[in-house]
């Protein structure tokens, strides 16, 4: 979370129009649920690591190591979807027999979890486009552009403050339990690790309290005033998300009809 943060500060995207990463990031985000095709998703991939590592300056490294995180969840998830039971072994690409059953993968399945693994990394590639080059200020500045509920944008402001002190506390607790030998042995270690997890949250309740307390001595009537940089703002700026769209769209009209729905 802290390195996301810093990422998006020293982004080169960081002064470019939040408005336009946003519209560009979503609306990419949906052609690529829509589309329903591994090649779209792939490029959706691609395009979203170049900008993010050759335009943002996100090191690669660091940008596949995000990348691995949903990875392996959905590599769980598409296994148990490819992985199905019938009577009949002729569906199956591979498959065994158990108590006069067969249990295998069907080439339905391969296609289906396939599809739904590459469409969801496609996704979270947009996700990450848009998190790792737009600090959290100025998309919460993008929400009160687009009217959303006052209410709910002051909600995500504290709670990604507060993000922010639960992890503080976390990581001064395990230093100083780590100075005094907490986790010399694997015994000690599993009884400094539930000390830990047992007072966290009260620890972080109460300095979350007392900075609470602080914000209304300063005058906190519900609304968080921050600063924002005017970034540039320019219509022909949203003109390169849609035509990227509008070219992956007829390319995946175009690959239905001559390829097929898989790519």
């Amino acid at each position: 979370m802290i390195n996301i943060d810093n990422y998006a500060y020293a982004s080169k995207l960081k002064r470019k129009n939040p408005m336009e990463k946003v519209a560009f990031a979503l609306l990419t985000l949906g052609v690529c649920l829509w589309g329903n095709s591994i090649l779209l998703s792939l490029v959706v991939l691609l395009i979203m690591t170049w900008l993010s590592v050759r335009k943002g300056g996100i090191p690669l490294r660091f940008f596949l190591k995000l990348m691995l995180l949903p990875m392996s969840f959905l590599i769980l998830g598409v296994l148990m979807i490819a992985f199905q039971i019938s009577n009949d072994p002729q569906q199956f690409v591979m498959s065994v027999p158990v108590f006069g059953t067969f249990l295998g993968f069907s080439k339905i399945g391969i296609e289906t979890a396939a599809q739904l693994f590459f469409r969801a990394l496609g996704a979270v590639s947009c996700l990450y486009y848009l998190s790792l080059n737009t600090p959290m200020v100025d998309l919460l500045s993008v929400l009160r552009k687009l009217k959303c509920p006052k209410i709910l944008v002051e909600l995500m402001s504290l709670i990604y403050r507060f993000i922010f002190v639960l992890m503080e506390t976390a990581e001064t607790m395990y230093t100083a339990q780590n100075s005094r030998l907490g986790y010399s042995s694997l015994k000690a270690g599993y009884h400094s690790l539930g000390a830990l997890a047992s007072t966290l949250f009260i620890r972080a309740y109460k300095r979350s309290d007392e900075i609470f307390t602080a914000m209304e001595a300063r005058g906190y009537d519900g609304d968080i005033e921050v600063l924002e940089e005017l970034a540039p703002f320019s219509w022909q700026g949203f003109l390169p998300a849609v035509l990227i769209n509008m070219i992956l769209i007829g390319s995946v009209l175009l690959g239905r009809q001559y390829i097929g729905g898989l790519l």
